[in-house]
């Protein structure tokens, strides 16, 4: 009975290390490709959703990671960031600047051929990529030499690792030149001109490159599965808020929610929705190159439209507040433009939001108050009785003490005058 067990156990020891094998050459014969989509300004939110999807791509032992790119740039960090991974990836990684009209600027240039292959679609464009100062900021001519020529010598280093046109790479940086795809193959930025993903895996199909530590990799792609890598929840929220209409949106929000709060304080709603709406603004002003005059410009706008509600300007502060906003609006961010079909709808929302409050406010101080000491004034009562000069009135449903100069009787109808403590001065009410 021993001797049976004995050998069934070795049965299915042998059966799991066939079912080993067999996955492993499954494995080994079924090359799949990472395909991650780099689209938008490359800020730490996009970063880290790039580097997460090389280090799954050399997890999986997958043949080549292919990153779909389409930026105008970005944060020269978060751009370090990628590059520092591409660079030690055991998984060899192709940069590919697609689809048609997409291009590779700024930072996304150094990103492009730091790649163990270049591609770009037809009708792409690379380059455009000195380094910008954040918030418009002039950082002084020493300064600027020091950050160019940081940068400069950064991205020369890598395109002569990668046997790339260094000259021209340097010229991007220090002259913000731009070329089409054309050009770049010609100038030999890049390897080769692909119109999409099917034609790329096609003409790279036997290609050898060189990954971390010198050793030579021969590309396999045919038969190859594509897995596309998805941005978590996370990369979805920080991608979201970085986009600069989303930025200005929450900008706005944010000023809203704490005006409410300040000129009603205890509401709390406002004041915490927009708290969490400039702290989130404030993020996504971080990852932008923000123009700090165009913000200064909506604050006074909104100073301005506080302004019209306590002082009477006949409209002049309202007019420079919508101005003001305005302008700051389309101001806001260097080289990124907020879509003017939100602009326009916000300011005149906004506008119109402040010239509301604005008209009841006035509408409120001009009103004859209807309650207290001064709502009793010019009120109409009738006499109840009365001796000499005081007496005793009904006015707005209450018995009053009052007193006149005139002669007054019961039945008289009288007017209010003045009130003094709990007494109001009357006359009587002329008849029309």
């Amino acid at each position: 009975m021993q001797a049976r067990i004995k050998i069934l156990n070795r049965l299915i020891f042998i059966v799991i290390c066939l079912f080993l094998l067999l996955g492993a050459e499954s494995n080994h014969f079924d090359p799949k490709a990472v395909l991650i989509k780099l689209e938008g300004a490359i800020n730490p939110g996009s970063a880290g959703y790039v580097v997460r999807g090389i280090r799954y791509a050399n997890n999986i032992n997958a043949e080549l990671v292919i990153i779909q790119i389409d930026t105008p740039g970005g944060l020269a960090s978060s751009m370090r960031q990628i590059i520092k991974a591409i660079l030690n990836s055991h998984v060899p990684v192709v940069v590919y600047v697609a689809p048609s009209g997409a291009g590779a600027a700024s930072a996304g240039a150094i990103v492009t051929i730091s790649a163990h292959i270049a591609a770009m679609a037809p009708g792409t464009n690379i380059g455009a990529a000195h380094p910008v100062a954040l918030g418009g900021k002039d950082i002084g001519k020493t300064m600027s030499e020091k950050v160019v020529n940081d940068m400069a010598s950064y991205a020369r280093g890598i395109a002569k690792q990668r046997r790339r046109n260094a000259k021209w790479i340097e010229m991007a940086i220090r002259e913000s030149v731009s070329i089409t795809a054309e050009e770049a193959l010609k100038k030999h930025v890049i390897d080769l001109i692909a119109d999409d993903v099917t034609d790329l895996l096609k003409k790279i199909d036997g290609k050898t490159v060189s990954i971390v530590g010198g050793e030579k990799v021969k590309l396999d792609t045919k038969g190859i599965t594509i897995i596309s890598f998805k941005p978590n929840i996370r990369d979805r929220i920080l991608r979201t808020i970085s986009d600069p209409n989303i930025a200005y949106i929450l900008m706005m929000i944010g000023l809203t929610g704490l005006y409410f709060e300040l000129a009603h304080p205890g509401a709390i709603l406002p004041g915490v929705l927009g708290s969490i709406s400039l702290i989130l603004a404030f993020y996504s002003f971080h990852t932008l190159p923000v123009n700090y005059a165009g913000l200064l410009l909506i604050a006074l706008g909104i100073i301005l439209f506080i302004l019209e509600i306590k002082v009477t300007s006949y409209g002049m502060l309202t007019i420079g507040g919508i101005i003001s906003l305005l302008l700051g609006s389309m101001m806001l961010f260097d080289n990124i433009k907020v879509s003017l079909s939100l602009i326009m709808p916000t300011v005149i929302m906004f506008s119109a939001f402040f010239l509301g409050i604005t008209y009841l406010a006035i509408k409120a101080h001009r009103e004859k108050p209807i309650s207290g000491a001064e709502g009793l004034i010019g009120e109409k009562g009738v006499v109840e009785r009365w001796e000499k000069d005081k007496g005793l009135v009904f006015v707005h449903g209450e018995y009053w003490n009052a007193e006149s100069d005139e002669k007054l009787a019961p039945g008289d109808k009288v007017e209010v005058k003045a009130i003094k403590g709990l007494t109001l001065n009357v006359k009587k009410e002329k008849k029309a």
